[in-house]
């Protein structure tokens, strides 16, 4: 069978996750979030929970990646710990710092939402997308797949936590030019990825990551922030 036949073929049962697996979500994702950028404000939370029900089945459809995901208590409290110190950096350096963002998110303010039954059913969908969704969509593709494979393209012969010095300043580019706040975007990127190599262990950078998205949304309803939204 040829590469590309091989990677067209649909994974069973014990099969290794094809590069379309650790792909699909976050292309998925990008592209919704470019259409969510052309809609009116009012349409926002339609469209956030629409792009969250697309992103989660491709994640559950193609699943193959999940596998890597192995759950060890004992990694928790460091990689809140990791996650929190993020966090701090994050909004301290955004502050501190004036520099160019590559545009700008919706900044959409769910203030209006308070009065009606909707409000809820928002915070419930914005924050599983922010601390749930998101993080295991982007460690997936750019700290399991982008770091082996551009470390070695037969990536599966890595073990996850493996990659080449080239390959991590590089994703820590790519992954930064995907945000407005890219400064604090590659710092970001560039601790999970080192944590991620000193843990062997994409559940312990999803930690790290989650928790960093849980403290910024908890920040954003409490000081009105909606610039990160």
């Amino acid at each position: 069978m040829s590469a590309a036949a091989a990677e067209a073929a649909p994974s069973g049962p014990g099969a290794q996750p094809r590069v379309l697996d650790y792909c699909l979500p976050i292309v998925a994702f990008g592209l919704l979030t470019w259409i969510e950028s052309h809609l009116t404000v009012d349409q926002f939370p339609i469209a956030y929970a629409v792009k969250a029900l697309v992103v989660t089945a491709c994640l559950i459809v193609f699943r193959g990646p999940l596998a890597e995901i192995r759950v060890k208590a004992s990694e928790i409290p460091a990689s809140v710990l990791i996650g929190l110190i993020v966090f701090a950096l994050w909004v301290g350096i955004d502050r501190a710092f004036s520099y160019q963002h590559l545009g700008s998110r919706t900044a959409f303010d769910p203030t209006p939402l308070r009065q009606s039954s909707g409000w809820i059913a928002f915070l419930v969908v914005r924050f599983y997308g922010l601390v749930l969704m998101v993080p295991v969509m982007e460690e997936i593709f750019w700290r399991s797949f982008m770091l082996r494979y551009l470390t070695q393209l037969d990536f599966r012969r890595l073990a996850v936590g493996t990659f080449s010095a080239s390959a991590l300043w590089v994703m820590v580019a790519g992954s930064a030019l995907t945000h407005p706040e890219w400064l604090v975007a590659a710092i970001a990127s560039l601790v999970y990825a080192l944590w991620l190599r000193r843990t062997r262990s994409l559940f312990a950078s999803i930690v790290a990551h989650a928790t960093t998205n849980a403290a910024l949304g908890a920040y954003v309803l409490t000081t009105g922030s909606w610039q990160y939204w």
